[in-house]
């Protein structure tokens, strides 16, 4: 469960993490009025999930009360990036001197959280990690031991933080750590965390994203799932049980099984095309779960061509075959061009079910390539 950053930045405030006062309001009136209570300039800000809102419009400043009100009347109801713009974030503008970045997310090579600090804050961190990787200092932490004061202290100097910044921002750190471990989050990030004109710190943006597989223990984040959720399809795909992450592109992927999934998405990327979503059926999955994917991705209206991939385990190749059909008899006409590829068990029985209204590939580069020409991609 990805929270919006207005969620995320109630989390850390209540942690102790310094954040810019801020009401989050639905409509250009209610903008208005959180204005005038902050007083001074404000950011007026979309809660969305995407990246790069700035540049895409989404962020706009305000000197006074008025001028908010016409940002939040721009950006309220605004496509960002696929996102639709229901809520934005009124918040206290802040003074900066520097831009820093500091997050604990989950190592799944090493099997281990790792705490990560640089001095590149307010820009993308992969691309920092992509292009300066000596910028970011990081350390693994040992789940027996969680992150101990010496090893926060360690990476803090280790990314070059000023001496006169250090101690707050190990602070910083050890808390976001805390959080994680706590609230049985994937990632969690701050990023920029600010250095102000007067020297002191504060999270000027916020990701904190749970593992839902946890939050039958974590009630108080449960309680944000609803509003966490900013489409429709994001909140049906829970409803199904499906892992579902909708992205900017459109190629709508469907596959059982993440790592197949991302695959996937690797491919699409590499033969010039541009994912719209990673859906994951998981494993098992019979012919009405199939159905339910594939109308949820249908809907998509940036989607332009589907790929269906699926590697036949505990699921039965001929089982997804009976689901691809049973959700083409709802259409006259094939909404979106589909290319399936089935592997494994009784995929010779999947492939022979399979409605001529769809096109098959055995390989998955195969695949992956008519999939995106469908679409209008490169290859």
């Amino acid at each position: 469960m990805r929270l919006h950053e207005y969620q995320a930045k109630n989390v850390f405030a209540d942690a102790g993490i310094p954040t810019p006062e801020g009401e989050v309001v639905d409509t250009p009136e209610g903008a208005r009025d959180a204005a005038e209570r902050i007083g001074g300039t404000v950011a007026v800000k979309a809660q969305v999930h995407v990246g790069g809102r700035g540049k895409a419009g989404g962020i706009k400043l305000a000197d006074n009360a008025d001028e908010a009100y016409e940002a939040a009347e721009e950006i309220l109801g605004m496509d960002l990036k696929g996102k639709h713009v229901d809520k934005v974030l009124i918040e206290e503008a802040v003074d900066i001197a520097d831009e820093l970045y500091v997050g604990v997310t989950t190592d799944r090579g090493e099997g281990r959280a790792v705490a990560m600090v640089s001095s590149k804050g307010g820009v993308n961190i992969e691309e920092v990690a992509e292009e300066d990787p000596e910028a970011i200092a990081k350390t693994h932490i040992d789940p027996a031991y969680d992150l101990r004061p010496f090893e926060a202290r360690e990476v803090v100097y280790g990314a070059g933080i000023p001496r006169e910044h250090a101690r707050d921002v190990t602070g910083v750190l050890s808390t976001l750590y805390d959080l994680w471990d706590e609230g049985d989050a994937d990632d969690a990030e701050i990023n920029p965390l600010m250095i102000t004109e007067d020297g002191g710190i504060v999270a000027a943006d916020a990701v904190f994203n749970v593992d839902d597989s946890a939050l039958y223990r974590q009630e108080e984040l449960a309680e944000m799932e609803d509003e966490a959720f900013e489409d429709d399809f994001e909140a049906r795909a829970s409803d199904a049980g499906f892992d579902y992450v909708r992205l900017d592109g459109n190629v709508g992927i469907i596959g059982n099984g993440a790592g197949l999934v991302m695959t996937t998405l690797d491919l699409v990327d590499h033969f010039g095309g541009s994912p719209a979503n990673f859906l994951d059926i998981g494993g098992g999955a019979d012919a009405e779960r199939v159905r339910d994917a594939l109308e949820l991705v249908f809907e998509d209206e940036n989607v332009d061509a589907v790929l269906f991939n699926v590697f036949g385990g505990i699921t039965r190749c001929d089982e997804v075959a009976q689901g691809i059909n049973d959700a083409l008899e709802a259409f006259d006409e094939l909404p979106k061009p589909l290319v399936v590829r089935l592997t494994g068990t009784n995929e010779k029985e999947g492939r022979e079910l399979l409605t001529d209204r769809v096109e098959t590939a055995e390989g998955l580069e195969e695949a992956v390539e008519r999939t995106v020409e469908l679409s209008g991609g490169e290859a």
